[in-house]
C-alpha cells in the first residue's frame, strides 16, 4: 500500500473533505479544522491522552502542518502544498500534477504524528528502573545503561578505524605497491615534496594502484578531459582498499573520485553564469580581494588558491583550477592590500587563513604571512584551515613545527582547523602529526561534512571517538552545501538532527563537542539545533522539504531570510537501503524538523 493510499484510509473523513473541495481554499479550511481538533485534543486532559513524549511529537507535527498550509509560506515557497495534496489525493491515477511516494511519506508521518500516532517508540516498554527507587533503581538503571553502551560499541564496530592493526597491515602493502608504481623509495614516502610531485591525476595511474569500477574510471577520465580539478596524494591513495567494493573505504573514495552526476553537472554549467559559480555569495561578503567577512570579529584570508588534492564537494570548486596549480599564490600587491585591510580593522579578533590550503605554501612564505598577523595586536587568534593532517601528514616537518612554535605565543594563539570525514581516514601518521602540533600547545579541531558516506547509524559517532583518541576536537558538522552538482552527497536536515539527538547523545559530552550547522549563501552558518532559526514552510512534489532559515542577525537588526530546498527523506532512506541498511532503524527521521 502506498503512503497516499494509507493516508486516504487512515484519514478518510479528512480525505473526503479535501476531495470535495473544488479549489485550494476549501481544502485549506478542511485541513485547518482538522488541526484545530488535533490541537484541542492535545490541550485537553483525558484517558486517551498520548504519552508525554508522543505529546511533544504531536505538538511539533501540528506546528509544521500549520506552516505548510499557511498562505504566507506558499507565497515564500512559490507553490501551494495544500494544492498538491488536493490534486494528488483526489485523483485515481498519477498525472502531471501528481506527487511521488516521498511526498506522501512525509505527509502521512506528519498527520500520524499530529494525532499522537507517531509510534516513535514502537513496542519498547518503559525501563524497569522507573518502577523502582533507591539502590535497586540505581543498579537496575546501570544494567540498562550497560545494554545501551553495548549497543553503541557494537554499532561503532561496523566502521573500522585506520588505527586498527589489520588495516595498518593492509596499508603497508598498499604503500609498497604505490611506491613500485610511482618509482619511489621508503624515504621518498615520508617527504611531502615527493608526495606533491607525484600526485595521482588520472584514472590510468589510480587504476594501476587500486581497482576501479567502470563508472569510477569513466568519471575520472571525463573530468580530466573537461579540465575539472582532480588529484590524489599517494598517501591518501594508500587509504583505499585494493578492491572496489567500497565496503570500508567508501568515504575515502567518495571524497576524491567524482560521481558521474557531479561531472555531468559541472560540465553542463560551464559558460552558464547562473550555475556552478559562487554558491556562498562570497563576492558579496568580500570587502577587498582575498578576504571574506560574514561575522563581527573574524574574517577569512585566502592567499593560496589550491590544495594537495581536491574534495569533490568543495565549497570553492568553482574557482580552483586544479590541485597544486601553478600561480595559485595571490600576487604580492593583492596580499599586501588584504593585510593592510586587516591592520585597519581593529574590531577583528581572529583570522582564518584558508584557501585552498595554506599549508601547501613553502615554510618561508607561510612564516612571512604569520609574521604579519602576529604584529597585529588586535588579532588574538590565527586559525589555519588545512586538510594536511588527513591527506599529507608528512607535511608537519620539523621546519614547519618551528614556524608554528615561533608564532604560537601568549597572548596570541594559533589553532589548526582540519577536515576529517571518516574513522577510516585516521592513521598512525595522522596521529603523530597531530601530537607534534599539540605538543607546541596548538589546539586541533575538526570540521566534518555530513554526507551519504558517513551518515549511517553511529558512523559519525565512531568518527568523533576516533578523532578524540588522536587529539582532535570535533568542532563543526556541516550539512553539504545545497549546490546542484553535489546532490549525490546530500543528506536531509532531519538526519543530521536525528544523528545528533539519538546517536551523539549516547556518547560522552567531551566527545560530541561538534555543532551541526548549515552554511547558507551570504548568511553563513545556521545552527540546526537552534529550532527557532529555521522552519519547514512547504513540501515539494518530489518530497523535498522547503526550509526558511533566519539569519544570525535576526535579533539585532532587520535582515533577509533564506530558503533552502532539502533532500527528500524517503529517497535518502531508499539509498541507505541500497547500501544494506534497514530503513526501519531510521524510522523516527520524519519527526525531526
Amino acid at each position: 500500500m502506498t503512503a497516499r493510499e494509507r493516508f486516504r484510509k487512515t484519514f478518510s473523513e479528512l480525505s473526503k473533505a479535501i476531495c470535495r473541495s473544488e479549489s485550494v481554499e476549501p481544502a485549506r479550511k478542511a485541513i485547518t479544522r482538522f488541526l484545530f481538533r488535533c490541537e484541542d485534543n492535545l490541550a485537553r486532559s483525558g484517558a486517551d491522552d498520548p504519552a508525554p513524549l508522543d505529546y511533544y511529537v504531536a505538538l511539533s507535527c501540528t506546528r509544521v502542518i500549520g506552516n505548510l498550509i499557511a498562505p504566507r509560506n506558499e507565497s515564500r515557497a512559490g507553490h501551494s502544498t495544500v494544492e498538491l495534496i488536493r490534486k494528488s489525493l483526489c485523483e485515481k491515477s498519477d498525472d502531471a500534477h501528481a506527487t511521488n511516494e516521498a511526498f506522501w511519506q512525509d505527509i502521512l508521518h506528519l498527520f500520524l504524528g499530529a494525532t499522537g500516532r507517531s509510534n516513535v517508540y514502537g513496542s519498547v516498554d518503559a525501563p524497569d528502573f522507573l518502577q523502582l527507587s533507591g539502590r535497586d533503581a540505581g543498579r537496575t538503571r546501570s544494567k540498562e545503561l550497560d545494554r545501551l553502551a553495548a549497543t553503541v560499541g557494537k554499532s561503532m564496530a561496523r566502521f573500522p578505524c585506520g588505527l586498527d592493526a589489520r588495516i595498518q597491515a593492509t596499508r603497508e602493502e598498499n604503500r609498497r605497491r604505490i611506491l613500485s608504481v610511482l618509482g619511489g623509495s621508503a624515504s621518498d614516502w615520508n617527504s611531502h615534496r615527493w608526495q606533491l610531485t607525484h600526485l595521482i591525476r588520472d584514472a590510468e595511474t589510480l587504476g594501476s594502484i587500486v581497482r576501479l569500477t567502470a563508472e569510477e574510471r569513466e568519471s575520472i577520465t571525463l573530468a580530466r578531459r573537461h579540465h575539472l580539478p582532480f588529484a590524489i596524494t599517494p598517501y591518501y591513495a594508500s587509504l583505499m582498499d585494493r578492491d572496489h567494493h567500497r565496503k570500508r573505504d567508501h568515504a575515502v573514495r567518495a571524497q576524491v573520485i567524482p560521481p558521474m552526476d557531479y561531472v555531468a553537472k559541472m560540465i553542463s554549467s560551464r559558460g552558464d553564469t547562473a550555475a556552478g559559480v559562487d554558491y556562498m555569495g562570497e563576492g558579496d561578503t568580500s570587502p577587498v580581494d582575498l578576504v571574506t567577512r560574514r561575522y563581527p570579529q573574524i574574517a577569512i584570508f585566502k592567499p593560496f588558491n589550491t590544495c594537495a588534492q581536491i574534495c569533490v564537494y568543495c565549497q570553492r570548486n568553482w574557482e580552483i583550477d586544479d590541485a597544486m596549480q601553478p600561480g595559485a599564490l595571490a600576487s604580492k600587491d593583492k596580499i599586501a592590500d588584504a593585510l593592510a585591510w586587516f591592520r585597519r580593522e581593529k574590531m577583528l579578533e581572529e583570522v582564518l587563513i584558508t584557501g585552498g590550503d595554506p599549508l601547501m605554501l613553502p615554510d618561508k612564505t607561510l612564516g612571512a604571512i604569520l609574521k604579519e598577523f602576529a604584529a597585529m595586536k588586535h588579532i588574538q587568534r590565527i586559525r589555519i584551515g588545512s586538510r594536511a593532517p588527513v591527506v599529507l601528514p608528512m607535511r608537519f616537518s620539523a621546519a614547519l613545527l618551528r614556524v608554528f612554535r615561533r608564532f604560537h605565543r601568549h597572548p596570541q594563539q594559533l589553532a589548526l582547523m582540519t577536515h576529517c570525514e571518516h574513522p577510516y581516514e585516521i592513521t598512525p601518521a595522522m596521529r603523530d602529526a597531530v601530537a607534534a602540533v599539540r605538543d607546541i600547545g596548538i589546539g586541533v579541531y575538526n570540521q566534518q561534512v555530513f554526507t551519504i558516506e558517513n551518515s549511517r547509524k553511529f558512523e559519525t559517532a565512531a568518527l568523533r571517538r576516533a578523532l578524540k583518541s588522536v587529539g582532535i576536537d570535533p568542532y563543526y558538522t556541516f550539512g553539504v552545501l545545497g549546490k546542484q552538482e553535489t546532490d549525490y552527497y546530500r543528506v536531509p536536515i532531519a538526519r543530521i538532527l536525528q544523528e545528533r539527538k539519538e546517536e551523539a547523545r549516547l556518547i560522552p559530552g567531551v566527545v560530541r563537542t561538534d555543532e551541526p550547522v548549515i552554511n547558507l549563501p551570504r548568511l553563513g552558518k545556521n545552527y540546526l539545533r537552534a529550532g527557532q532559526d529555521h522552519i519547514v514552510i512547504a513540501l515539494r512534489p518530489d518530497g523535498s522539504r522547503v526550509y526558511e532559515f533566519l539569519p544570525w542577525e535576526k535579533n539585532l537588526y532587520p535582515s533577509p531570510t533564506s530558503l533552502y530546498l532539502d533532500v527528500p527523506i524517503f529517497d535518502y532512506l531508499e539509498r541507505l537501503k541500497a547500501l544494506g541498511e534497514d530503513p526501519s532503524d531510521y524510522a523516527n527521521i520524519y519527526y525531526y524538523f
